[in-house]
């Protein structure tokens, strides 16, 4: 029988490659035999000098359940050869660790998914035990959209998928959402393609906003537009939807790209536009009721899904710079008349005015040309009178027509709003809408009369009464013509020394010739000098000439006692 028996170097040899050995276990994750369970703890030959103690709770629920044995082999980590009680430091935690961060690298590195369970809460998100290894999932990758209550995702084995890892650090940060919207548009995909354009669905309504709601089709949301939901104007989706509510819907239009679906409920129903020209011809009387009033006029609805606009200038005959609100208010009944339809555009233009009678057609009938009216000064302008008559309309006097002989401008400054009014129908425009009214042909046109009778001329004498003295003049009335006029100072005498208008007093009669007759511009003048002149003239043409001998006083004598005999 032979023995070994190993040199000093020998055994130097074998003592370091054990030692070496023991070395190289420490830190790395080996297989171990159960040798004995002693209350909370597992002792474990790892095949070293000594043995090691794990406690029982690291072995998870198979060590609560009774299914860990002695004899059984378990992995675990070698964190340290021998500590101070001289047993070796294991932890079956760290291996389970060391064991999923093997797997997680695997599944990262292609891409897979990864099973864990939210565990806790912390700071920003929550902790996930994958494993054995303890993930970070942020609060915004829980769920598609914020969820407010995680309590139910809680100790619930789910599918993450692994966003970062870092095994320096020990940071592995995860996802629910990306493998939630995966899931969700692997199965819009599916869906949408089943489904096609025009097709009719039942689906449930899920959201509603001002602009209309969302209805799950089994999966797969569409939009049904608040424009789709009825013929009729819907000014809000909850007048005629419940979030909970199964509707009917026709799919208008799907895209392929996005999975955008468009959805409508009208559609399913008659389009009453259809044979709409029949319906409504016009000139047709139809009642209706008012929807919407905006700047521009008043949307009525004459049906369910029919409506018309009265523009505003279509509202009242005589009130033109007044807001649609003012005349008309929401869900007011009305009368309109159909002005225009057009069905391809999908409009009715109504009138609500045309249902009563034209003001300027029952104004033109109850006061014909020439009768007489009376009214209140609305407004003055700088080109005349704003007189307001029956039915609520306006006439208007020129200021050529305030008066026969004063010029307007001045004539005008003697009225005031509020002042009531006689005048002359002139002329009734229907069609612009305009009443000429006159106040002078209430009264005399001595000029015109005079200038037709031919007794009013350039170099007639006339008789005039002073009725005014002014510094520049006198104001005269022709007295047996009824017209006044102005002799200027100039003109009172052909003495330049008895031309002071103080020597003549209010109520004196004298004679003068007409200097200045025109019939167009009615401009009339006289003259007491140029009559003076004339007579001087005339008696030097019929008593003689200064060549004669004779002064010029005695022929001017001479010629006033024979004016005196002539008058005698």
């Amino acid at each position: 029988m032979s023995s070994f028996n190993p040199s000093r170097d020998d055994f130097a040899s074998l003592l370091d490659e054990s030692f070496g050995a023991e070395a190289a276990v420490e830190g790395s994750v080996v297989k171990g035999i159960i040798t004995a369970i002693e209350k909370d703890m597992a002792i474990i030959d790892v095949g070293l000098k000594v043995e090691g103690r794990v406690p029982l709770k690291e072995f998870g629920a198979k060590a609560k359940d009774g299914q860990l044995n002695v004899g059984d082999e378990v992995e675990v980590y070698v964190e340290r050869i021998e500590n101070a009680l001289g047993e070796a430091m294991l932890s079956r935690e760290k291996a389970r660790r060391e064991e999923s961060w093997v797997r997680l690298e695997e599944k990262f590195n292609k891409n897979e998914r990864v099973e864990g369970v939210i565990f806790n809460q912390v700071k920003g998100g929550f902790t996930v035990d994958l494993d054995g290894a303890v993930a970070f999932l942020p609060r915004s990758q829980v769920d598609i959209r914020p969820i407010r209550d995680v309590g139910p995702l809680m100790h619930t084995p789910q599918p993450f998928e692994i966003l970062k890892m870092d095994k320096r650090r020990g940071n592995i940060v995860v996802s629910r959402r990306t493998v939630l919207e995966e899931s969700r548009a692997e199965q819009r995909s599916e869906i949408v393609q089943n489904l096609e354009e025009g097709q009719v669905v039942e689906g449930v309504v899920k959201n509603i906003t001002d602009y209309g709601a969302f209805v799950d089709l089994g999966g797969i949301d569409g939009l049904l537009h608040v424009t789709d939901m009825a013929w009729r104007r819907v000014n809000h989706p909850t007048e005629i939807l419940n979030i909970g509510q199964t509707v009917k819907v026709q799919i208008i239009r799907i895209n392929q790209e996005t999975h955008r679906i468009s959805l409508g409920m009208k559609q399913l129903e008659a389009d009453p536009w259809d044979g709409i020209g029949a319906k409504y011809p016009l000139g047709k009387k139809v009642s209706g009721r008012v929807t919407n009033i905006t700047d521009y006029g008043a949307f009525v609805e004459l049906e369910p899904g029919i409506e018309g606009l009265i523009h505003v200038s279509e509202m009242s005959w005589t009130k033109k710079n007044v807001h649609p609100g003012k005349i008309l208010s929401t869900t007011q009944e009305v009368e309109v008349v159909v002005l225009e339809v057009d069905p391809v555009k999908r409009r009715i233009s109504l009138g609500l005015k045309q249902t009563l009678e034209n003001p300027w057609e029952a104004f033109a009938r109850n006061h014909p040309v020439g009768s007489e009216v009376e009214g209140e000064v609305k407004n003055k302008t700088e080109f005349g009178l704003f007189i307001g008559l029956d039915g609520d309309v306006d006439g208007m006097v020129h200021l050529s027509d305030l008066d026969w002989s004063r010029p307007g401008e001045q004539v005008i400054e003697e009225y005031n709003r509020g002042d009531v009014v006689k005048a002359q129908v002139l002329d009734v425009d229907i069609e612009k809408e305009r009443i000429s009214l006159g106040i002078k042909q209430l009264g005399r046109d001595t000029i015109g009369e005079a200038a037709a009778s031919g007794e009013l001329r350039k170099g007639a004498i006339v008789t005039c009464e002073v009725i005014g003295v002014k510094d520049g003049g006198l104001d005269v009335r022709l007295v047996d013509h009824d017209i006044e006029s102005f002799i200027k100072r100039a003109d009172l005498s052909r003495d330049r020394d008895e031309q002071r208008p103080e020597r003549f007093s209010v109520g004196q009669k004298v004679d003068a010739r007409v200097t200045v007759f025109d019939k167009k511009t009615r401009k009339l003048s006289v003259s007491i000098k140029a009559l003076e002149i004339a007579e001087e003239k005339e008696a030097v043409a019929q008593y003689g000439s200064s060549d004669s001998g004779a002064s010029l006083g005695d022929i001017l004598g001479a010629a006033l006692r024979k004016q005196q005999e002539d008058q005698d």
